[in-house]
């Protein structure tokens, strides 16, 4: 069934997904049909991952007994997904609790759900058994009562979700009563750090590919960037050249870059970081105008680039998620360590380095479950995806993904003398 479903999500419903996807959250087409084929991947890897779920055979304490550990299925699970990566983050959890023996029932984001409904329309013409994958949809009045509803219900034995730590907290709490499994991945503050050593011109690219996907909005985007005095001007040179290049626009434009934030919240959140940040000594680099937008722009925020930012401002301490990049100055290493980790969360980090002694000292310093060395794209469905901190438990994709939906079971047979 996941093969078969792999196989509708790539071929004929492609194209309608990826459109829905970008109708419905703003990102640029060519972005949602790279997410749609990112989705797929989870289906395709857990469908081959599936046959090597598999037990163990422990050696006995005495010869008169075999000790076995067996892997089943933890039962139904309820995934609460964001609108940010409506696709990718339902295939990452509804593919490998598939895969070993779970159904599931998939709460969409209220933004998004009619991408969520194609998934599963996509399924059923897979041949999936009725049943096995449900989508959930609410509104924004009904979303917590629902999101409630199946972290109470005892029948629901494991909830997986994406989204703010603040829900992510809402969440674990719900869970506690009936001892409920959980995983979550929630928040980031993500630093990108460039030292003295770096390709300047890669790690431009490598900003610009980290930060401005899907217009910031990624919980796993720079959401500061710290820049060794050595570099400084040459990245700040670089990082305006490349930005220079953004077209904000309607994301089924094949020219658009950059989208709409996703609601009028969130783009007054971006803006009153970066007027707070502004009102408190940093500085704004000077950009090509960005208004001039061939539709609604009520939801558009320009790329912005701050200069001067402070590490006690509020933009370096909260998630912007928005096509806004604040850059600090530092002198020192481990000036840069302290800095990157001052956070609550830990999701994701990035660095640039040719010095291959300060590459593994600094990744094994920063304390964040996934670290990027000399690359901006650290996401794939082989590698475990997850944070550590206040950014979440449990990790998804990879061969380790299935572990949050099985429960190991331990069997000793006796008196085989």
């Amino acid at each position: 069934a996941l093969r078969a479903w792999h196989g509708v999500v790539t071929g004929g419903m492609r194209a309608e997904i990826a459109e829905a996807l970008t109708l419905e959250s703003g990102k640029p087409l060519a972005e949602a049909d790279a997410e749609v084929g990112y989705a797929a991947a989870f289906i395709e890897f857990y469908a081959e991952q599936a046959r090597r779920v598999g037990g163990d055979v422990l050696p006995a304490p005495t010869p008169d007994r075999r000790l076995l550990v067996a892997r089943e299925p933890v039962g139904v699970v309820a995934a609460i997904t964001p609108w940010n990566f409506p696709a990718a983050m339902i295939t990452r959890k509804a593919a490998p609790a598939i895969a070993v023996g779970c159904s599931i029932v998939v709460k969409p984001a209220e933004a998004t759900p009619l991408t969520a409904l194609l998934l599963a329309r996509a399924a059923e013409e897979a041949g999936m058994p009725p049943g096995l994958i449900n989508v959930l949809p609410a509104g924004r009045e009904d979303g917590v009562g629902v999101g409630a509803a199946l972290c109470a219900d005892e029948r629901v034995r494991k909830i997986s979700f994406t989204g703010s730590t603040e829900v992510g907290k809402i969440l674990y709490r719900a869970c506690a009563d009936n001892v409920k499994r959980i995983s979550m991945e929630l928040g980031g503050n993500a630093p990108f750090i460039v030292f003295d050593s770096a390709d300047v011109a890669a790690a431009a690219k490598a900003i610009m590919a980290s930060k401005f996907r899907n217009s910031g909005q990624t919980c796993v985007c720079t959401n500061r960037l710290l820049v060794q005095a050595g570099v400084h001007d040459a990245l700040v040179e670089a990082v305006s050249y490349e930005m220079s290049k953004l077209n904000m626009g309607h994301g089924l434009d094949p020219n658009t870059t950059i989208g709409p934030l996703i609601d009028a919240k969130a783009k007054a959140k971006v803006a009153g970081l970066v007027a707070g940040a502004l009102a408190d000594g940093a500085e704004r680099a000077p950009l090509p105008a960005y208004t001039d937008v061939d539709c609604d722009g009520s939801l558009f925020h320009e790329p912005t680039l701050l200069l001067g930012v402070q590490p006690s401002m509020r933009i370096a301490a909260e998630e912007i998620f928005g096509p806004v990049l604040p850059i600090m100055k530092f002198e020192e290493e481990a000036e840069a360590l302290r800095i990157a980790n001052d956070t609550p969360y830990g999701l994701a980090a990035y660095f640039f380095s040719s010095d291959m002694a300060q590459c593994f000292r600094v990744a094994e310093a920063l304390d964040y479950g996934m670290v990027g060395i000399n690359e901006g794209l650290i996401s794939n469905e082989v590698a475990p995806f997850g944070g550590v901190k206040a950014s979440g438990l449990g990790r998804e994709g990879s061969i380790y993904g299935t572990d949050e939906y099985t429960e190991m079971k331990y069997i000793c047979i006796g008196n085989l003398s």
